[in-house]
């Protein structure tokens, strides 16, 4: 059994925490145990028990106040605004007590004067500190507390002397405490606000989780949907005219629903990639299914030596595009190309070489027109625009890729160009360029 078990339990933040009040509080005890019990013990007169007194209870203010002065600071109550004020009090007070003591002689020079009031202005300035807000308050704090304590000493006739090094005595013990309180309440709160940060960070990574979840199954499941909602309704027209192919395209429709299933499953389980020829291939089968012309340029075995990381960007693009084609046209041809062009635009770097990129176009002859009205209590298969197109931008982005979406300058086609830069160690020579394919 630990039996640090319930320290070690304690978040970091709860820990600082937990030693700053611990040092806040044994400050106050360091006060009393080095200023007032000492009087105690060696003064026998009626004076010593009443400093000792007066020590008590100035740090016993110092300790409450620091501690709800730091509660103040992290955020967990209200500004301690009475106790500041009663601490002040005290605090001039026993050093107005100290200078008329000496002025009568029941505390002398000998008697440790200077580390008296040096204690008292150093422990009270430095719990008073914490409770103000700016900088510019604090240097105020200690250059009031000193000059109040000179003009004592001066107006008492102690002598420039002994007004001067009170003066000094004070600001200099006061600053040092200062500094050290205030000190350390900004450790407590910067590590509070790391904390905080870091919890920020976790809920947006899981925002985001959500949103890839969200954006995988929108990818997934839109082109599924929509071959099975045209094969069904295929086979609706098939089984009315009585022809046997309406079973074959039902068992179709089965097939395409175990698919996304098993897909589905891959996604929870986070293990689903995309592969560029895998989609590819899966485009070109639904988009022939549904009666579309599809051909595809540039695929070949360069392709597959991709990262694995641009094949699945490229890959959701194709996935994307042809749901986009099924859903948002009535097309009849389809065309998928796959180049690299110089994204240096021409211009090279690093001796001869050139930043390269992936060219990913898909091109359809079914230009969307204007959402169809809503007619018959039912709206049209193309009334809803989709939000793929940014999940896509989204993944490209990832890899520094751009999207482009939009008709031609004749508004004849439809065209969709993802463009991805290749790394320099990944190029493969074999695979036509832009340039090639316009020459072709």
């Amino acid at each position: 059994m630990s039996f640090g078990g319930g320290r070690s339990a304690k978040s970091d933040t709860a820990k600082v925490e937990l030693y700053t009040r611990a040092t806040f509080q044994a400050m106050a005890g360091l006060e009393f145990g080095a200023l007032g019990v000492p009087l105690l013990l060696h003064d026998r007169q009626p004076s010593g028990a009443w400093l000792c007194l007066l020590f008590l209870v100035h740090s016993a203010l110092c300790a409450v106040l620091s501690c709800r002065a730091l509660d103040w600071r992290l955020g967990h109550r209200e500004r301690p605004v009475r106790l500041t004020v009663a601490s002040a009090v005290a605090t001039g007070a026993s050093l107005l007590m100290l200078v008329l003591l000496l002025d009568t002689g029941t505390v002398s020079k000998e008697d440790d004067f200077g580390m008296l009031l040096m204690g008292v202005s150093a422990f009270g300035l430095g719990a008073l500190s914490v409770g103000l807000r700016t900088t510019r308050e604090r240097v105020w704090l200690v250059l009031g507390a000193a000059t109040a304590t000179a003009v004592a000493t001066a107006a008492l006739g102690m002598g420039w002397h002994q007004t001067w090094l009170d003066f000094v005595g004070v600001a200099c013990a006061g600053a040092l405490f200062v500094v050290t309180y205030v000190f350390s309440a900004w450790l407590a709160g910067v590590v509070r606000q790391l904390d905080a940060a870091r919890e920020l960070q976790t809920r947006v990574a899981v925002a985001e989780e959500r949103l890839r979840f969200g954006r995988d199954m929108h990818d997934v499941m839109g082109r599924n949907l929509a071959v099975m909602a045209l094969k069904s309704e295929l086979a609706v027209q098939l089984a009315e005219r009585g022809r046997p192919e309406a079973v074959s395209q039902m068992a179709e429709v089965q097939r395409i629903a175990q698919e996304s299933q098993r897909e589905i499953r891959d996604i929870v389980r986070g293990y689903r990639e995309a592969s560029l020829r895998t989609e590819l291939e899966g485009a070109l089968s639904v988009l022939k299914a549904a009666g579309i012309d599809c051909v595809v340029h540039g695929l070949d075995d360069g392709d597959t030596a991709l990262p694995a990381e641009l094949q699945s960007a490229l890959g959701w693009v194709v996935r994307e595009a042809t749901t986009n084609v099924l859903r948002h046209g009535d097309p009849r041809n389809c065309v998928i190309r796959i180049s690299t062009a110089d994204r240096s635009g021409g211009r090279k770097k690093r001796g001869n070489a050139r930043q390269e990129e992936v060219v990913l176009m898909v091109q359809n002859d079914g230009v969307p027109g204007p959402a169809a009205p809503v007619t018959g209590g039912k709206a049209g298969p193309r009334a809803a625009p989709g939000t793929g197109l940014a999940g896509l931008r989204e993944r490209l982005a990832a890899h520094d890729g751009t999207l482009e979406a939009g008709t031609d300058p004749s508004g004849d086609f439809f065209r969709l160009t993802a463009r991805v830069p290749l790394p320099e160690q990944d190029h493969a020579p074999g695979r036509p360029t832009d340039d090639d394919e316009a020459a072709a």
